[in-house]
This record gives C-alpha cells, structure tokens and sequence, in this order.
C-alpha cells in the first residue's frame, strides 16, 4: 500500500514538474518572440526591445493574478467551469484591451509624479522600465503566494520607486495622489464587502426565507437581474468603452434603465417557461443566477481588459515615445503592436497561471454557491459606479476581493443569530442539567462521608457517586468545548485574509524599493 502511494506521488510529482516546465517554455518563447518584433523597431536602440520583454512579462502577470477577481466568484460558485472561465476571460479581456483601450495615455500612471521633471529622457526611460520589471517581479511573488494584489497599486509603487531613484529626490511624488491610493485600500472592501452583504441578505430575507421559496424567487429574480443589467451597462459605458465615448453618468444610467428593462422582461419570460422544473429548494434559486453569472464574468473582463491592459502598455508606450522624440511628454500614442503585446500577454498569463488566483479567489476564502458570487459581482459594478460619482479612490480588485470578504462574514453573523441560535441554546440545557445532575450528587455525597458509621451499601453508593460525579464532569467540560466551537463557527479562512490584506499594504512600498534597486543597476549597466 505505501509503496502503491509513494508512486502515485512520484507520479504526481513528474507530471506537475512536466506541467510547470511547459507553462515556462510556452511563456519564454512569447517574450523571445516579443523581443525579435520589437528589435528593430528604433533602428541602433535595441532597448525599446528589452523595454517591451519587461511589458510583456508584466502583461502575463495581469493576466496571471488581476482576472481572477473577474471569474474566481462564478467559478468557485461552479456556474462556470475552470476552462470555460479562462477561455471567456481571455478573450474578453483581449477585446477590451483592442477595441476600447486608449489610444494615448499617460506616460506616468495615476499622475503620481511629474514627468517634466526629467531633465534627461534617458532617466525616465530606465525609469519606466525599472517600474514595469519591478511590477512585474511583485506581482509573480504575489501570485506564487496565492494573493490576489492590485496591478494599478504595482506599477503606481514601480513609477514612484523609478522616478525617485532618477530624480534624487522624494519632492518628485504627487504624495497627495498617494495618500488617496492608500486610502483606496481601505475604502475599496469595505464599500464592495458591504454592498455584496447588503444585496446577500436582501436575497435570503426576500426569497431563500420564505415559505413559498418558487414563488418568490419567480417575482423576484428578474428584478435582481434588471438590477445587474443596470450596473453593468452604466458601469460599461462610464469604465469599459470611456476611451471610445464619453458618457456622463445620467446618460449612462438611462440607457442602463433602458437595457434593464429589456432584461426584466426577458428574464421574467424565461423563467416563467422554467418553472416546471422549479422547486422550493435552495439550489433551484441558485440555478437562475447561473447565467448572470456568465455574463458578468465576461462584462467584467471586457472593462478590465480596457483599462488595466495600460498598467503594462502605458509605461512601454512611454518609453517608445522618449526614445523616438528624444524628450519626454506628458501623453503619449499607444502603437497598435504595444497594445497586442499586451492584450496577448494578458490571455497568455491567464491561461497558463490564472488557475492558481482563480481558485483562490473563488473556493479558499469562503464558500461560495451562484448567489453569494451573484451578489459580489453585482457589488463590483455598484461600488465602482457609485466611488467614481463621489469622487472616492478604489481599487476593482479591493472591491471584488470584499465582496468575498463581506459574503463570507455575512453567512458567519446569520449562522451565529440564526441558525444557530437553537443549537447554542440546546448546548446551554445540557450544560445547565449536567450542574444540576452534580450539584445533587455532590450534596449526596457529602451527606454520606458526614455520618460516623456507614453501611456497605453506603460505602458501594460513596464509590459509585465519586465516578459519576468523575463522568459528569468529563462530560461537562466536552459540553463547554462544543458550546465554545458553536460560537467561534466560521465561514471565512482568516489566514488567506490575513495574508490577502498583508499583500495589498507592501504592494507600493515593496514595488517602489524593487524598482529604485532596479533603477541604480540599469544607470549602473548603461553609463
């Protein structure tokens, strides 16, 4: 038997080894092939071609540790398969990326410092290229750990480390900029983990709680997915196609109501010739959020896919336009082979290493069925919708991240208020009789030891009384352990927020020192 399970691991062991040599082949020959497209693209300058290697490694780390928080919650709620998932999410995020990311975009990401500030274009160039490696590398830690981090707050922590190396000076940073980007660590999961319970517990008081669960979830479910549609039209228009059409929040939302309702009716129609098939139970309800499900998972990746492919890109592009002009500009055009690179690298990291985050995202914070994800992705759209109105920093991938957080929790406080709530009381009764059941042997007890002279059946019922009293307390001490772990019952894993959490607050201090030593090694190298 031992020697049939040391095989099985060996076996185990070979082909993981086989698996992991093949997903690093497959992602090294992408970057040779990146380098000898790129080589000659300033003819003399082979740089811009190690500068674009550094972006598609960072692309492939997007991919590999953003786009879980985009499907990790439907496929951990199993209305999406793991490869249906990826295959969705990839190519998604590659349209987003091509058809509505920017054609110019910021040289210095967040404006977190400025780029006039560079007297010598050659500094901003190792710069930016310190940023995206330095980036990149925090982000490959962070997905081998299984944290899910912020790229927006990697390469934010890669410019400012870069550019405070290059300038000399901590003047250089826009440090109010900084502090609402930390803020955003804060404000982000609390706002998206509130608003997921929020919608969470609307769903089980007004449906999975009632009598009639059929019934209920027939009037309602359509009015929950309106609601999606709502949020994720006017969450589309203002974030996903912004750089195609600029939209103010009023006209989103009206062609949002207008898509919603569309949705309401379309909704309510099919579920009406599902009813048959329907009943009171719990996974009936969870059924109907199925499809939702799918189409957020590819709403959401085509948003990111337009905006975050420039956490890779918009450095590289910065760099092609400093060592094609000679100076450095505060815009620069992003080349259509830039934004292929990234959107490419994107897919390509997802494919091969997005499984990890996926799964983590999705099965080992809390467990997640279609309407517990359902109501964290909603959250996603609502609590970006309603940050970006207020004027409030947040971070999609805090947001999406408390929404599992606040699902999680959710279940722990109804569980305790609850459902538990007879079996902590039925633990009390049996600890209240077993004192009584001691007290009265103990009072028996010690009427016995007090006479002078005993019986032989006293003498028996003395001994008989000690080991009983001996078992009832044994009992009553495993009663008090139970009542205990009633109590500390927990549907969060505490050890992968605690890790999660941890992650996000070094992700710009830990990217910054990368890049600053990465910086001081590529002058080094150069001068």
């Amino acid at each position: 038997m031992e020697i049939n399970t040391f095989e099985k691991m060996q076996k185990k062991a070979a082909k993981k080894s086989r698996s992991d040599f093949l997903k690093l082949g497959l992602s090294l020959v992408f970057m040779a092939l990146v380098l000898l497209a790129t080589w000659n693209k300033i003819p003399g300058n082979p740089f811009l071609a190690v500068a674009a290697v550094f972006g598609a490694y960072m692309a492939m780390n997007i991919g590999a540790n953003d786009v879980a928080n985009n499907v990790g919650p439907a496929v951990g709620s199993r209305a999406l398969s793991m490869a249906g998932a990826i295959l969705i999410a990839a190519v998604f995020e590659s349209a987003g990326a091509l058809i509505a990311g920017a054609d110019v975009t910021g040289t210095i990401k967040k404006g977190i410092i400025d780029p006039t500030a560079f007297a010598d274009p050659q500094y901003f160039v190792w710069a930016m290229t310190a940023a995206l490696l330095a980036a990149a590398l925090w982000l490959n830690l962070a997905t081998y750990l299984k944290a899910p981090v912020s790229t927006t707050h990697s390469i934010v922590g890669g410019v400012m480390g870069g550019g405070i190396a290059a300038a000399g000076s901590f003047g250089i940073v826009a440090w109010g900029t900084m502090g609402k980007i930390a803020a955003s660590w804060v404000i982000s999961p609390i706002l998206g983990g509130l608003i997921a319970a929020a919608f969470l517990y609307a769903i089980k008081k007004s449906i999975l709680y009632k009598e009639e669960t059929k019934t209920a979830a027939m009037k309602l479910v359509p009015l929950y997915v309106a609601v999606m549609g709502w949020a994720f039209v006017t969450y589309l228009i203002l974030k996903g196609m912004k750089h195609l059409v600029k939209l103010g929040f009023p006209t989103a939302a009206g062609i949002g109501l207008l898509a919603a309702f569309g949705i309401f009716i379309l909704v309510k129609s099919a579920i009406a010739r599902y009813a048959h098939r329907l009943d009171n139970g719990r996974d009936s309800v969870n059924l109907l959020f199925t499809i939702p499900l799918i189409f957020s998972a590819a709403l959401l990746s085509f948003a990111h896919g337009a905006n975050d492919v420039a956490n890779a890109v918009g450095p590289l592009a910065g760099i092609y336009d400093a060592l094609a002009h000679a100076t450095v500009s505060t815009k620069a055009a992003i080349p259509l082979w830039v934004m292929v690179i990234g959107a490419l690298g994107i897919s390509l990291g997802l494919a091969l290493y997005g499984p990890k985050l996926i799964k983590t995202v999705g099965s080992e914070i809390t467990e997640l069925d279609q309407i517990r994800a359902f109501s964290i992705a909603l959250a996603a759209a609502i609590t970006v919708i309603i940050a970006s109105q207020l004027g409030l920093p947040v971070s999609s991938t805090h947001i999406a991240l408390g929404g599992v957080f606040g699902v999680g929790f959710l279940r722990e406080w109804l569980d305790r208020t609850q459902r538990l709530e007879y079996r902590i009381q039925e633990e009390k009764r049996q600890i209240e009789d077993l004192k009584s059941r001691l007290d009265a042997y103990r009072s028996e007890l010690k009427t016995l030891e007090a006479k002078a002279e005993k019986s032989p059946e006293e003498y028996k019922r003395i001994v008989e009384l000690f080991e009983r009293i001996s078992r009832e307390e044994k009992e009553l001490k495993k009663e008090s352990k139970a009542l205990k772990r009633v109590y500390k019952t927990r549907y969060v894993q505490r050890s992968a927020v605690k890790k999660i959490v941890a992650a996000w607050i070094v992700t710009v201090p830990a990217a910054a020192l990368l890049s600053a030593l990465i910086f001081y090694i590529l002058k080094g190298a150069m001068l």
